[in-house]
């Protein structure tokens, strides 16, 4: 891999981790149509590191907050001096990100009769020849944006006529439903490439009748213990890869995903608060017709249309 390419890579992978577009969806079909051949887990690692140095520079005082309520947390448990009525604002998120998490154990379950885990899967999808599978889940990705879109407009007209009601703390507002709701759909965006992990949780979020700065701000931060477990995962198989790579394109990625990530983050906070979120469904609906249409064509005569290589499909 050249530098050029690492820079392509970092650029998708920032923008696309953040942005509900679907990070593991654009770096499959990034790698079909561009026919860019990553060198290795190592750079994958250099990517999630990237974009986990973004979201922390942007959440730091977050984070920070949580690690000092968990602190507490654990102290009250052990002395025996926890109450539910003592629950601040950064504990009651702490407790709600913790039960969003547990789903994610369901990824480590065997799928019976076929000797792999549930995570297993989003490999084997994201590394064949078939675009058809990322075309489909580009789609879903599209209505759920859609449907949180058209929730969180319900949820403003309320606000309008309840105001009294309706005015509370958005990290407050959730609930632990919803935070079991955010966690098992987090779940199944981590197996099909395509299905976008920020898009989908901050929708659910939404059609929840979560706020919409707090539905994103907790689909942010709960990306954080995400994509760290996903770094740690891939770092021990590609100890056991083994596979040389150069520093330069895994420096030239790390810095282009964290630049890039930082600036994407921002960009979602802004284009949520101004209504924008639409442009990602048009975005997410078109690239998945066209990722549709293409992989079928592909079905048909063999050949990558992108590269001209024959391919062949299991």
């Amino acid at each position: 891999m050249t530098v050029v390419e690492a820079i392509i890579e970092g650029i998708i992978q920032g923008a696309t981790e953040f942005l509900p577009v679907s990070s593991s969806g654009h770096l499959s079909l990034s790698k079909h149509f561009l026919g860019i051949s990553v060198d290795g887990l190592l750079f994958d690692v250099m990517l999630h590191v990237g974009t986990l140095v973004a979201v922390l520079a942007v959440y730091y005082k977050v984070v920070l907050r949580l690690i000092v309520a968990f602190g507490l947390l654990v102290k009250d448990l052990v002395t025996g001096q926890f109450r539910w009525s003592r629950m601040n604002e950064d504990r009651r998120l702490l407790i709600m990100l913790i039960i969003a998490l547990v789903p994610l154990f369901l990824l480590f379950l065997p799928v019976p009769g076929t000797g792999m885990k549930v995570k297993d899967f989003a490999d084997v999808f994201a590394t064949d020849n078939d675009i058809v599978l990322e075309g489909c889940a580009l789609i879903v990705t599209s209505i759920l944006l859609t449907l949180g879109i058209l929730a969180s407009r319900r949820s403003q007209g309320a606000h309008l006529v309840m105001r009294k009601k309706y005015e509370h703390n958005g990290r407050e507002a959730f609930r632990v439903s919803d935070a079991i709701a955010v966690g098992v759909t987090q779940c199944i965006a981590a197996v099909f490439p395509g299905v976008s992990r920020s898009g989908s949780t901050l929708s659910v979020g939404l059609m929840r009748g979560v706020d919409r700065q707090a539905a994103l701000d907790f689909s942010f931060v709960l990306g954080i213990p995400s994509i760290l477990a996903a770094s740690v995962l891939t770092v021990k198989d590609a100890i056991h890869e083994n596979v040389a790579v150069e520093a330069a394109p895994l420096i030239a990625g790390m810095v282009t995903a964290a630049v890039v990530g930082f600036l994407a983050i921002k960009l979602l906070r802004w284009m949520v608060t101004t209504n924008k979120l639409h442009v990602f469904a048009w975005y997410t609906l078109i690239l998945g017709i066209v990722s549709v249409v293409v992989g079928v064509i592909e079905h048909t005569t063999g050949v990558n249309v992108f590269t001209g290589a024959a391919i062949t499909f299991s």
